[in-house]
């Protein structure tokens, strides 16, 4: 039914935070015309949680070893906006875009489902 997922960012600076996510990540990517990059992302999965407040959503990277990717990321000029921390669920941290904009990253401890057959 579905063939994937679409993750819009609204960006202060759009061209410098493509610049990062080609050059610092490294993600593979498209031209979908006149410069407006659309970049592959990991396998993704998606989770309802509850809340009281006004409902919203998150967006994380997911990492096998986050020490390890933020390392890497840090070796090739991130800047960890937050070190990691240990949520029981996981292990988070976050780096920023050029923008300005806060990028979680997470080390699950739970079970995934972004490796499941279709």
């Amino acid at each position: 039914m579905f063939s994937g997922v679409h993750v819009t960012f609204y960006s202060r600076d759009a061209e410098a935070d493509r610049v990062f996510l080609q050059d610092v990540f490294g993600f593979e990517h498209v031209d979908a015309g006149g410069g407006w990059l659309v970049f592959k992302l990991p396998p993704a999965e998606i989770a309802m949680h509850p809340t009281e407040g006004e409902p919203g959503h998150e967006m994380y990277l997911m990492c096998d070893d986050l020490t390890r990717t933020l390392t890497a990321l840090e070796d090739r000029g991130a800047e960890i906006s937050r070190a990691i921390s240990d949520r029981g669920w996981g292990l988070l941290a976050a780096v920023r875009l050029p923008s300005g904009t806060e990028l979680p990253l997470y080390e699950p401890r739970h079970p995934t489902a972004h490796g499941l057959s279709p």
